[in-house]
């Protein structure tokens, strides 16, 4: 079996709110799989359904090559982890660990002995006889993630775990939970409005919007060739910039108003007077010399991280630049710039979805 599970043509409504719509999603076995996408999106109730939290009102669900449709949470065999940790406050670590053992009739020797192979993996053998009120914020986590990792469950859900994680130690952890995935071999599903978590943790995003699968694939995959505007503004950091651009007389450029008018030349024919939005990342934009510009931008706003430098154009809407190189700029300086045409990204204006180049 390569698919742990499988969802086909799920619906939910609550009431008259169409909260999933048609999704069609098959995780693998092994897999690390992110659902991620802005908040009202879908991507907490399609987890919610999977654990048996929500009952979907259409479609089918498969896990473990059963269909579970109706199930009860406790006999899908899935384990979840939750951004408030949910620990027992007046039991131990280890008692937090095996009390899901206890609860299925497993002798305490045998449970004892889970939680200590367990913490082992995890790192938590110092600290198994501690209340979670002595703990971390991370080590609470670990501890949640210990105690589902004990049950040996078909599928890990994850539901924001690390949102309540000040930015270093969320750095740390999501290393530490894909380290732990791979080392388990385990099937993980994640849900985040973050998509630097989803694009540096998993093998598989999903990005949702209203309810829908916007587009699914390799995180490089959905950076590189997104299909819509939305799911190209929502993944990679910084943003990418959008231009609006009208199609030349000649059909082969582009006329953009980026501190003045200016016309970019291509290498294919477009639809004269065409209406469409251009994209580039911040990245594939290069400073070059003046003769080599392809277009220029007035500079706004300057800001040095030591390593990259963030340049923002004085224009609406801004256009961001990140470089490695250090340039002395000032605000009002025009930037002459240049970038590959393969790195261009055109979205038709009615649709906002991709056109090819």
């Amino acid at each position: 079996m390569t698919h742990q599970i499988e969802l086909s043509g799920v619906n939910k409504y609550y009431g008259a709110y169409h909260a999933l719509r048609d999704i069609d999603l098959k995780i693998r076995k092994g897999s690390f799989v992110a659902l991620v996408g802005p908040s009202g999106c879908g991507k907490s109730t399609l987890l919610r359904s999977l654990a048996g939290l929500e009952s979907i009102s259409a479609g089918d669900l498969v896990i473990g090559g059963e269909r579970m449709n109706g199930v009860p949470p406790r006999k899908r065999d899935l384990a979840m982890v939750f951004q408030s940790y949910a620990l027992y406050p007046h039991m131990t670590v280890e008692e937090n660990l095996t009390y899901s053992l206890r609860i299925r009739g497993v002798k305490k020797a045998e449970a004892k002995k889970a939680a200590e192979e367990v913490a082992v993996t995890t790192g938590l053998s110092n600290l198994l006889h501690r209340y979670p009120r002595e703990l971390s914020g991370g080590q609470r986590q670990r501890v949640a993630m210990s105690r589902a990792i004990i049950r040996h469950p078909k599928a890990f859900l994850f539901d924001e775990p690390l949102s309540n994680l000040d930015a270093a130690l969320r750095v740390h952890m999501r290393k530490e939970i894909r380290s732990l995935h791979d080392r388990l071999g385990a099937t993980s599903v994640y849900v985040t409005h973050d998509q630097i978590e989803a694009m540096t943790m998993a093998d598989h995003v999903v990005v949702m919007r209203q309810g829908v699968i916007e587009q699914q694939g390799a995180p490089l995959d959905l950076y590189d060739r997104p299909v819509s505007k939305f799911v190209a503004g929502f993944i990679g950091s910084p943003a990418m910039n959008f231009i609006p651009a009208t199609v030349g007389e000649s059909g082969r450029s582009l006329l953009v108003d980026v501190g003045g008018r200016q016309e970019i030349r291509l290498d294919r024919e477009l639809p004269t007077g065409l209406s469409l939005t251009i994209g580039l990342r911040p990245e594939h934009l290069r400073l070059v010399p003046v003769e080599q510009a392809m277009m220029t931008m007035p500079v706004g706003s300057i800001e040095s991280t030591g390593a990259m430098t963030y340049l923002g154009s004085a224009t609406k809407p801004e256009i961001n630049v990140v470089t490695a190189d250090r340039h002395r700029f000032t605000p009002g300086d025009a930037l002459p710039l240049a970038f590959d045409i393969a790195n261009l990204h055109l979205f038709d204006d009615k649709t906002e979805r991709r056109m090819d180049l």
